[in-house]
């Protein structure tokens, strides 16, 4: 009896899934704010008294929604989850190596960069977790 490699488990891919999932509810959560400026205060702890700066979020918002949604076909599309965990680490790392750089930031940005904190580490997970599948097909 063939035992089952570990990293095609049942298990992995549910948590493969769960860790993509979680990575694009994150992204997806700003989406509020393309319809609603007083979510967009909340969310970030600003005031938007400036109409350019509120089409900037706005667009953001929808970036966002654009991100999260192909970190969803990734689920369905396991030939794309490399690109898709690439592209969310660079917007959440990129996020949070801004907030530091600048030295300073609310309770309401701290709260998005734990946020983007642990959808990094899911996605870093699920491309280990796609390296050692690939080492194990060699």
């Amino acid at each position: 009896m063939r035992l089952m490699d570990p990293n095609t488990r049942p298990t992995t891919k549910k948590f493969v899934t769960a860790a993509l999932l979680l990575a694009a509810a994150i992204n997806l959560y700003p989406v509020v704010g393309v319809i609603s400026v007083d979510q967009l205060e909340k969310l970030y702890g600003v005031s938007l008294d400036n109409g350019d700066l509120i089409i900037l979020m706005r667009h953001r918002a929808i970036l966002f929604g654009l991100l999260g949604t192909f970190l969803i076909f990734s689920v369905f599309r396991s030939s794309i989850q490399t690109l898709a965990c690439i592209a969310g680490l660079v917007s959440m790392i990129s996020f949070i190596a801004l907030a530091y750089a600048s030295g300073h930031f609310g309770e309401a940005l701290n709260k998005a960069i734990v946020a983007d904190l642990v959808g990094s580490l899911a996605l870093v997970a699920v491309l280990v977790i796609r390296g050692n599948q690939k080492g194990a097909g060699d």
